[in-house]
This record gives C-alpha cells, sequence and structure tokens, in this order.
C-alpha cells in the first residue's frame, strides 16, 4: 500500500522516537556490561561508552571469588524457586476461589482484598507480627508475607472467570470435585495465564531486598540485591574484596576497582533472572492477550 507523505512522516517520526527510548532504556544497561569487561584502574581514566578498552574478566574472577556474593546468589536462587511456587498456589487456589458467582460472601473477600492493595497496617505492626511467628532472621520472612499478592489475584480471577462453565460442569459429571477440577482441569488450560504471572512473580521476589533489609540480621542471609546496595554503598569494595580473597594471589587493586568490582556484580546479579524471559515469552504474550478478544 502506497503510503502518503503525511503517513511517512508520521511513520518516520514513530520509529525516531522508538530508537532513541530504546537507546535510552538498553544504553545503561550495556555500559553496565563494558565496564565490567575492562580493566578498573583504566575504568577511571573515564572514555568507556561501547567497548572495553582494555578488556578483563578479573572483575568477575573476584565476584565470584567471595564467598558472601556466593551464598547470597543461593540465597535469592532458593528465594525465587520456592516462593514462586508457594505463591502461585496460593494465589491462584484464592483466584479460583472468587472467581465463582455461588460462592458466599464473595464481594466481602474481594473488599478486604482490595483495601489492602492501598492500605497497609504499617511497618511497625507488620514487624511486630513478623516477630510474634518467630520468623525474624529466618528464611521464612523472606517468602511467608509475599505469598499472595491481590494484583495478581485479580487477574489470574479475571482470567478463570472468562472460562466457560461447562467445562467444569462436565468435570462434575465425571465425579471431579472442586479439588481434582481445579488441579486436572483449570490449571492445564491456565498455562499462558500462570506463566505470566509467575514471570511476574519471580521477577519480585528476585529483585526485592526491603523485607530482608527489615527483618534479617544474618549477613549470611541476605539476598543478592541487599548485597548488591551494599556493595554499591561501600567506597572501598575493592579493597576488602582484596583482603578476603587474598590479594595478588586472586587479584590486584591495580586490575580492580570499586566500580569495575560494581558493574560485575551488577551483571551477575541481574543477567539470571533475564535469561529466563525467552524460555517464557511466548506464554507471556499469549496471557497479557488473553481476555483481549471475546467471541
Amino acid at each position: 500500500m502506497k503510503l502518503s507523505k503525511g503517513e511517512k512522516v508520521a511513520n518516520g517520526t514513530i520509529y525516531t522516537s522508538l530508537t532513541i527510548l530504546a537507546f535510552l532504556t538498553l544504553y545503561p544497561f550495556w555500559n553496565t556490561l563494558v565496564i565490567s569487561f575492562n580493566d578498573g584502574l583504566n575504568t577511571t581514566l573515564g572514555g568507556i561508552t561501547f567497548w572495553p578498552r582494555k578488556f578483563t574478566i578479573e572483575n568477575y574472577k573476584a565476584v565470584l571469588n567471595d564467598a558472601m556474593f556466593i551464598k547470597a546468589l543461593i540465597v535469592t536462587i532458593g528465594r525465587t524457586v520456592i516462593g514462586t511456587f508457594m505463591a502461585m498456589f496460593f494465589t491462584s487456589i484464592y483466584a479460583y476461589g472468587l472467581s465463582k458467582k455461588y460462592l458466599k460472601g464473595k464481594k466481602i473477600y474481594m473488599i478486604f482484598s482490595v483495601i489492602t492493595m492501598y492500605f497497609s497496617g504499617g511497618l511497625i505492626p507488620i514487624y511486630l507480627l513478623i516477630r510474634s511467628l518467630g520468623m525474624i532472621n529466618s528464611y521464612a520472612a523472606l517468602v511467608v508475607p509475599s505469598l499472595v499478592g491481590v494484583y495478581n489475584m485479580i487477574i489470574l480471577r479475571t482470567f478463570f472467570m472468562g472460562i466457560p462453565e461447562e467445562i467444569e460442569e462436565s468435570a462434575k459429571l465425571d465425579g471431579c470435585n472442586h479439588i481434582r477440577t481445579f488441579f486436572s482441569i483449570i490449571l492445564p488450560i491456565s498455562g499462558p495465564a500462570m506463566a505470566t504471572i509467575s514471570l511476574f512473580t519471580a521477577v519480585y521476589f528476585w529483585n526485592e531486598w526491603f523485607t530482608a533489609g527489615i527483618y534479617i540480621n544474618d549477613a549470611a542471609k541476605l539476598p543478592i540485591q541487599n548485597y548488591l546496595m551494599n556493595v554499591m554503598n561501600s567506597s572501598n569494595y575493592a579493597e576488602q574484596m582484596a583482603k578476603l580473597t587474598g590479594g595478588i594471589g586472586k587479584f590486584t587493586i591495580s586490575t580492580v576497582t570499586s566500580r569495575s568490582l560494581q558493574a560485575a556484580t551488577i551483571m551477575v546479579a541481574t543477567l539470571p533472572i533475564v535469561m529466563v524471559y525467552p524460555f517464557v515469552q511466548k506464554y507471556f504474550v499469549k496471557g497479557v492477550l488473553v481476555g483481549s478478544v471475546k467471541g
């Protein structure tokens, strides 16, 4: 189809704006990656933009030789896997129950749920609650307070409400109860929605740091984002790492600096969760579009 002059100008403006926006979004990530592969002392001279000027992997060696970083990474992986599984279990069950028209008190449950999206009990009462449950300085504190997300529940509830009632009626005729129907029929056909919410939940558990900062006192139990925050706040991080890893035997301060180590730590902390996206992308797109077109 031949485009008019006005349409060409409009398309050119749109493509140019999107290109600039993509560059502004991706460049900080790319520049951090470049700095992480550049010699630390050389980086202090400035001028590192798109490519490393003096390539090295010493920054990553220093990070991976830090026992505290490895512990933080293991804690974060465990928290993300276990937390996502448990959160999806409780959130999906809650959403499935509220999707039923015949549920008594359904509106009251929804009102109470939505209220929590806008108001909370406050930091001190929540801390006292977590302490009374004996979860201070425990791994449970990293997962249990975030098991049910109301926003995710509403998305799943809307999806479940769109499933034809005839499917469940057929299951009941075959002798299935609500639990059997949910796990054997509803969940298998809800793959796109479950994958989308699982991705949201996994990213939340991977990136969330405030909970650990409040409830965890043992440095060995801190997740990777809290470790990264400590790195970013440390002005003499390179010197501390040199002492912990043996100095010249592993790396020297002339090779790495606090900034180069911070860049390498950021990349190692970010790439694992970014690499998940390609594997769930097709489900993510379907999940976002589910319910957008109705017959």
